[in-house]
């Protein structure tokens, strides 16, 4: 059996020294880690199915003002979607100090557009949850650009 060594990190954090060096140590990091997977994976696989409609008619979700705004039908609107939210993914998977922000701002505008849309408040809630967690992902994310 190893013994387990706790030391302190100069924030006063406590961490197990004796984990392997992949894992991460502290609470910080761990929520660092759970953030950056999800909001990668999860905007990838909502952008993908924008073509697949697995999940559901994404249609249904844009507000009639925006679609006479942009070109096209609301299903070409919900293709462009799909690919920022995937390029979103992406930025967050490589770039979390940034991609946080991104996603923040995006989750902004589906919430402006579910509330005008009028039947979706339940979800324009959920989605404003998820805009601060993406906001604390690009904090945690900025701490660790300027170690």
């Amino acid at each position: 059996m190893t013994a387990t060594t706790n030391t302190s990190n100069t924030d006063g954090t406590r961490v197990d020294s004796s984990a392997p060096s992949w894992v991460p140590r502290t609470g910080a990091d761990q929520a660092f880690l759970l953030l950056r997977t999800v909001f990668t994976i999860a905007p990838i696989a909502f952008g993908l199915d924008k073509f697949a409609q697995v999940l559901c008619d994404w249609d249904f979700y844009l507000a009639p003002w925006i679609n006479d705004l942009v070109p096209g039908s609301a299903h070409d609107a919900m293709l462009v979607v799909g690919v920022v939210e995937i390029v979103a993914g992406l930025v967050v998977a490589l770039r979390p100090h940034l991609g946080g922000y991104v996603v923040a701002l995006w989750l902004a505008g589906i919430i402006v557009d579910l509330l005008t849309l009028g039947d979706f408040y339940d979800v324009a809630l959920r989605d404003f949850g998820l805009l601060v967690a993406a906001l604390a992902l690009a904090r945690l994310a900025a701490d660790r650009v300027r170690r």
